[in-house]
């Protein structure tokens, strides 16, 4: 019956019912006296059922009303107790949540859900340490860290945030000046920015792989961004990262043609049976909400080679 899943119609019809008046159930409620009456009307008409006789003296209970109102008093009660035992539950989650994440996407992405975060779960502290650098979670006290690629430690549970998908992208300056590479061979010849603290590094691609001898190397993902910005080199970055450059022309793809191996964005956390509510609370919340960032489309003439 569709009008059992209509919650505000089943709470209204349980206020008018208790109260005896239409009038006393829109003030217990906050509303106003057309919307209780437009509302317990279009829920008996989802019912196909007239549940309350009106007149211009009183209202009167109908044989099917009442025994409705039985089923949607302990409805609503179990629904009353469900939202009660969520905000005890929100107002017990305190102390202080270490996280650790990559500076570029940290800045994009972690910060605009932690605002939210922080606004339902104000008990909660948060201490932020942005690092492209892989930090020990025992040894430094880290409840959860966003890292890149699969997981070499079997004391670690991996979630799945985002898919990661990479590209390689340039400068229009730096595309103009030495030119287009046509082939994942013709990388060898161009400057190419390295991320990490060596300039020797292997760009893997579906079907084939490359060493690479960079021009530059940096430690930190957000400065290979901005170098290659700034025409410095070709530069391999995460979609999400280089999403909105591309699309205003301040980055242009490269070899789009080839796909490159994606690493996944994991949210990490240590493997315990005993997690910490509030860590179990971060981490279901920040899968969800990244989710919705998983699901939008690539920016429009962006094509990552599939």
């Amino acid at each position: 019956m569709q009008g059992l899943t209509d919650l505000l119609g089943m709470r209204v019809f349980e206020r008018v019912v208790s109260l005896g008046s239409l009038t006393a159930a829109a003030e217990d409620l906050g509303l106003s006296l057309g919307a209780v009456s437009k509302r317990l009307t279009n829920f008996e008409q989802r019912l196909g059922t007239q549940l309350i006789h009106r007149s211009t003296r009183k209202l009167s209970v109908s044989d099917e009303g009442r025994s409705l109102y039985q089923h949607i008093r302990r409805i609503l009660d179990e629904v009353d107790e469900a939202e009660e035992s969520l905000r005890n539950q929100k107002s017990q989650l305190s102390g202080s949540l270490k996280i650790t994440v990559p500076t570029s996407f940290g800045q994009r992405h972690l910060l605009p859900a932690l605002s939210e975060f922080s606004q339902r779960y104000p008990q909660i502290r948060l201490q932020l340490l942005f690092s492209d650098e892989l930090k020990d979670l025992i040894e430094e006290g880290i409840d959860v860290a966003i890292r890149y690629g699969e997981l070499p430690d079997s004391r670690l549970v991996a979630r799945k945030l985002l898919t990661n998908r990479r590209v390689l992208c340039a400068s229009p300056d730096y595309l103009q000046q030495f030119g287009y590479p046509t082939s994942i061979d013709d990388l060898v010849k161009h400057r190419c920015i390295v991320m990490g603290h060596h300039v020797e590094t292997e760009w893997r691609f579906a079907e084939h792989k490359v060493h690479i001898h960079g021009y530059m190397a940096c430690n930190d993902g957000e400065a290979c961004h901005r170098l290659a910005l700034q025409g410095v080199g070709v530069v391999m970055k995460s979609y999400w990262d280089v999403a909105d450059d591309l699309n205003s022309g301040r980055l242009v793809q490269v070899l789009p043609q080839f796909a490159i191996i994606e690493a996944p964005i994991n949210l990490v956390y240590l493997r315990s049976q005993d997690l910490a509510p509030r860590v179990k609370m971060f981490v279901e919340y920040l899968v969800s909400e990244m989710a919705e960032i998983d699901r939008q489309p690539l920016l429009s003439g962006q094509s990552l080679g599939d």
